[in-house]
């Protein structure tokens, strides 16, 4: 075993859901929007389109996740 310090590894499924805006910020897709879709009204499809900020609670687990990765 070796003796000298470990790194902190970043967590594949945040990697994969989340990406960090050029001002910090933590930003994701929208659930409700891989299948089944039409049963919900346009104005909520195209309301659901693109990346939103998660809400800021969440983002210091987020960063702490991503160990400072973004896309």
């Amino acid at each position: 075993m070796s003796k000298g310090k470990s790194k902190i590894k970043t967590h594949k499924g945040t990697k994969k859901r989340f990406r960090l805006s050029a001002k910090g910020k933590a930003m994701h897709r929208p659930s409700g929007t891989s299948h089944l879709a039409q049963g919900l009204s346009k104005k909520r499809r195209r309301n659901l389109r693109g990346t939103t900020a998660v809400d800021t609670c969440m983002e210091p687990t987020i960063h702490a996740a991503l160990n400072g990765y973004s896309n």
